[in-house]
């Protein structure tokens, strides 16, 4: 079955650009800066023996600290795709 981008964004309920996540990990606060469509390049198909791209949504991520501005400081970035379940396990949306 071929995916949109859309679906990716409906059915990883992704955050929007501005919003607040907290790590499960750490509990820490990041905000999401950007939210980008890409494609991203899967495994090898068992069966034709041939790799495919589909979409995903790539988010980067500002760490929030007191006193920064925005954009200064540790930022870092995920693609997801519609078949992972990172963003689910890593974190939560606050706001």
């Amino acid at each position: 079955m071929n995916h949109s981008h859309d679906d990716v964004i409906r059915a990883k309920k992704l955050p929007k650009v501005g919003q607040t996540v907290r790590s499960r990990k750490y509990g820490t606060l990041w905000r999401v800066m950007e939210k980008r469509e890409v494609w991203q390049s899967t495994a090898d198909d068992p069966l034709s023996g041939k790799s495919h791209l589909t979409p995903a949504i790539y988010l980067s991520y500002w760490k929030i600290k007191k006193g920064v501005l925005p954009g200064i400081g540790k930022m870092m970035g995920y693609a997801y795709t519609i078949y992972d379940t990172t963003f689910e396990s890593n974190w939560e949306i606050v706001e």
